[in-house]
């Protein structure tokens, strides 16, 4: 499968200047999930920018 990272990149919500994983959504997702956290994108852009990906932070964000 080829990667469309500059098409991903338009809609690319995470605000973590450093990330090399930015665009490509596949990389983004192993990463977050081995880590047991959710990508940025999940999150409001309130709390997408405190880089708090746990699930607790899922959950208080769509009050679960």
């Amino acid at each position: 499968m080829e990667c469309r990272q500059k098409t991903n990149l338009k809609d690319c919500t995470c605000t973590y200047s450093g990330c090399e994983r930015k665009g490509i959504c596949c990389e983004c997702l192993q990463y977050h999930l081995a880590a047991r956290q959710l990508p940025g994108c999940c999150f409001p852009p309130e709390v997408e920018r405190t880089y708090d990906r746990s699930s607790k932070a899922f959950a208080r964000a769509w009050k679960l």
